[in-house]
């Protein structure tokens, strides 16, 4: 473990506080501390990437799973050019519709270690390996390919349990009962919920997809996912995954325009909580400064409204780990708070 004592300190100062309210000035303070203490620069590894092929697969997978998206959705039939596929905004770069396709699927060119945060007040511990994490809620389709690389080799991270959470169109996390959530922190039966939450192990090529939905925002904070990865993780039997351990807590973003677009749709609009924008998110502004955290996309239609294929490459230390705090576990019989902020005895995770 290289996890140095300063860090350790930063994280014991601030976990309890922290817990069960969403204490963003904190949470800023403890990615500052993180990120003084982690190589940033991943430079050297683009070179590697592009020769060993790992691009060209990149791109190719992402074109097949983008025709793949459009044929189940039942849109643009008969179209056979994946460079007619909208818009992608990346760094404020527009594609065109004559954009070629090794363009289009692309990477971001900036690889650089993903800033490590904290987990903030809303993870839970025990959730579900799976795919699909809609769970029947409304909102926008958003099929994310995250893929993961080792900064020290340039390699892909193999079999990493690679884990998200993000809140609904109307800015509530499921799983939790906590203030500053996007309902009532009375409301114990969200405990049980588990929309917007899943693991996946990454491929070969060290990527994990997830069928999710964009996520909505609530007061205090841009919109965002949370990803962690655990390294040498165990499965269980039904289908769940229990480990507070984590070689990388990091959070992605969306670009403004993107943001906008979805937010003017009917689902999204019924979130009455105020719209903090990226250009007013501290995390977000920090992250921006040491690597570019927005994810890429492309719209799989005419409209936001038919969804969208994104995808994320990152670097993380796999010698690193630390220990995470779960707000609550899922377990067989439902979700349980954690008011210490640890895991508490009890009967195993959801069955299968």
């Amino acid at each position: 473990m290289r996890f140095s004592s300063v860090i350790a300190s930063a994280m014991a100062a601030t976990m309890a506080a922290a817990h069960h309210s969403h204490d963003i000035k904190r949470e800023q303070a403890m990615r500052r501390t993180l990120l003084e203490h982690t190589k940033k620069d991943l430079s050297h590894c683009a070179a590697k990437i592009r020769r060993n092929g790992l691009e060209a697969r990149n791109v190719k997978r992402r074109a097949e799973q983008a025709a793949a998206l459009i044929e189940k959705k039942g849109l643009m039939k008969g179209v056979r050019d994946l460079s007619a596929l909208n818009t992608s905004h990346l760094s404020g770069e527009d594609y065109t519709l004559d954009t070629p396709e090794e363009t289009l699927f692309a990477s971001n060119g900036s690889c650089v270690l993903s800033p490590e945060v904290t987990e903030g007040p809303y993870y839970v511990s025990g959730e579900y390996i799976r795919e699909d994490v809609t769970d029947g809620q409304a909102g926008v389709d958003l099929h994310l390919e995250l893929q993961v690389l080792d900064v020290n080799t340039c390699e892909p991270v193999v079999n990493a349990y690679t884990e998200i959470w993000a809140c609904n169109s109307t800015g509530v996390y499921s799983g939790v009962s906590a203030n500053g959530n996007g309902n009532s922190a009375s409301d114990t039966t969200n405990l049980d919920a588990t929309f917007a939450r899943g693991i996946q192990p990454t491929d070969t090529d060290g990527v994990a997809s997830f069928d999710t939905l964009f996520p909505g925002h609530y007061t205090g904070r841009t919109t965002h996912i949370h990803v962690l990865v655990h390294l040498n993780a165990t499965a269980r039997d039904n289908g769940t995954l229990l480990d507070t351990t984590a070689s990388h807590v990091g959070q992605v973003f969306f670009d403004q325009d993107l943001i906008y677009e979805v937010e003017a749709t009917s689902v999204y609009a019924a979130n009455t909580q105020q719209l903090t924008l990226n250009e007013d998110d501290g995390i977000l502004q920090e992250e921006a400064a040491t690597s570019d955290p927005f994810i890429e996309y492309v719209l799989l239609g005419d409209a936001v409204e038919d969804g969208l294929l994104g995808w994320l490459a990152f670097g993380i230390d796999p010698t690193l780990s630390k220990t995470v705090n779960a707000a609550a576990t899922l377990y067989e019989t439902g979700g349980v708070q954690n008011n210490n902020g640890g895991g508490p005895p009890g009967g195993p995770p959801p069955s299968g």
